[in-house]
């Protein structure tokens, strides 16, 4: 998957490569889906939910720029294979999933796999969690048609923060950095991700 998908595809940071390269994915993936694990390509899980492709985890991670030092909010763990990758790389993980379900059964995946730098809360993704802010880096795995203002005031200075905006069948994957405490926006890439459902979705 890291060679001949993640490489091939352009790319290059080597801390996800390496992260990925460590996360068995197919811990991540219902049993009767184990075979298709590392197909570049989203999987259905549990709660009418899904995993990303291998690319769109890699892609988002290393946008992101993560540092070994950095705070990371994810919105949004699903089986939690993205969380586990964070994880691998920066110093704390905040995630937050709305369905409890899936919270739990991520929790056991990472704490299987020795990854104890993770706070799970089941609840409202879309208002964040301002108690832990601000954040070096926020990731939002669910799509809205903008970025809450509540995840972007949670955004520490320099910090980036990247999300899937647009319609159900027109996303657009943007990054926002924070410098000067001016936003900056980039848009980057078309996607698809499972709406965003919360009071600022």
């Amino acid at each position: 998957m890291v060679t001949q998908q993640l490489r091939a595809s352009g790319i290059e940071d080597t801390l996800v490569l390496d992260a990925m390269s460590r996360i068995p994915r197919e811990w991540f993936v219902p049993a009767e889906l184990i075979e298709s694990a590392y197909d570049d390509r989203a999987l259905k899980i549990d709660c009418g939910q899904t995993i990303s492709q291998p690319y769109i985890v890699a892609r988002m991670s290393e946008l992101l720029e993560l540092r070994p030092t950095d705070r990371v909010l994810e919105i949004g763990a699903g089986s939690g294979y993205q969380t586990a990758v964070l994880a691998t790389i920066a110093a704390r993980v905040y995630s937050i999933e709305r369905i409890a379900a899936l919270a739990e059964v991520a929790t056991k995946r990472l704490n299987a796999l020795g990854l104890r730098n993770v706070d799970m809360h089941v609840g409202d993704g879309s208002l964040g969690w301002p108690e832990h802010a601000p954040y070096d880096a926020i990731i939002v795995t669910a799509g809205a048609p903008s970025v809450p203002q509540t995840l972007i005031d949670q955004l520490a200075e320099g910090g980036r923060l990247v999300a899937p905006v647009g319609e159900l069948r027109d996303q657009h994957l943007i990054r926002l950095r924070r410098t000067g405490g001016r936003i900056a926006r980039e848009d980057l890439l078309p996607c698809r991700f499972v709406p965003l459902i919360g009071e600022k979705g």
